[in-house]
């Protein structure tokens, strides 16, 4: 019986070598390691990105609202976090403050737009 037993071990072995399985098993002891190195990268990197991403954003939406026409941006603060834009300041008139979240909008990567603008006028003290 034992060495019955021993040849049925020995062939389950052999078919499993010459199935694959062996060459598969070692293929894929080497890819382990690098998946869970790039799972911690995944991890931190998204955080990091996002920063970058939204301090390009500030500059692009600046740069659409100094571009844009019929709106005086000087008093206009721009503020990025995730995605979402917060407008800050002050503009002379009334329809600058919805030229101003247009022109925000439209910026690739914007993902919203909060509008605090207020409209004061070049006249008075600055109150």
């Amino acid at each position: 019986m034992g060495s019955r037993l021993g040849g049925q071990v020995v062939g389950a072995a052999l078919a499993f070598a010459i199935a694959g399985g062996a060459p598969c098993a070692s293929a894929q002891t080497p890819v382990s390691p690098a998946v869970d190195t790039s799972a911690q990268k995944a991890a931190v990197a998204p955080t990091a990105a996002r920063r970058r991403s939204d301090t390009m954003l500030a500059g692009d939406v600046r740069r659409a609202l100094v571009r844009n026409p019929g709106l005086n941006s000087m008093n206009i603060h721009v503020q990025v976090r995730g995605g979402i834009v917060t407008l800050t300041g002050w503009v002379p008139q009334r329809s600058q403050i919805e030229r101003a979240s247009i022109a925000a909008r439209s910026v690739r990567g914007v993902r919203a737009v909060s509008n605090r603008l207020t409209v004061r006028t070049g006249h008075g003290s600055g109150r």
